[in-house]
């Protein structure tokens, strides 16, 4: 009986529910002007530029525009990334900024060789700022990986 109850109420629910919220959105953006719209380049470089070089951020605006940066379904220009890194150097952040380049090489993963571009064009930064590299730190590879044999 109480099974009969929950079917018949599951089914009046997928009656109701109209079809439009189970279909995903055509572009995503973060920014809340260009819902369901494809955002200009130069609006989404200028958005986050602005962001990182506020002197005032304060660690939880950082985080919290990474996140952002994260979050769009777009490699992030480098001038954003080295704005990026500029601003968890003035947080004294060193984590936050080695978290934020794994972020970045993550986001790389989808165009090949987009990831060795970007670490050409953020490494002198990263020099002058002090930061190692990921392959300094040995964070290219996993540390506990093991051989699997049925590959």
């Amino acid at each position: 009986m109480i099974r009969s109850a929950v079917i018949n109420c599951v089914k009046s629910y997928h009656k109701t529910v109209p079809y439009i919220y189970f279909r995903p959105c055509a572009n995503h953006s973060t920014n809340p002007q260009y819902n369901n719209a494809t955002e200009p380049y130069e609006v989404f470089k200028s958005r986050f530029l602005n962001a990182f070089d506020d002197p005032k951020i304060d660690g939880w605006w950082a985080r919290t525009w990474m996140q952002r940066l994260h979050l769009e379904d777009a490699v992030p220009p480098p001038e954003v990334v080295i704005s990026g890194l500029k601003a968890c150097k003035r947080l004294n952040d060193i984590a936050l900024a080695i978290r934020f380049v794994e972020s970045v090489k993550f986001k790389c993963k989808v165009v090949k060789g987009a990831w060795e571009w970007m670490r050409q064009e953020i490494e002198p930064t990263m020099k002058q700022l002090g930061l190692p590299t990921l392959e300094e730190l040995g964070y290219d590879k996993p540390e506990l990986a093991v051989i699997d044999y049925d590959d």
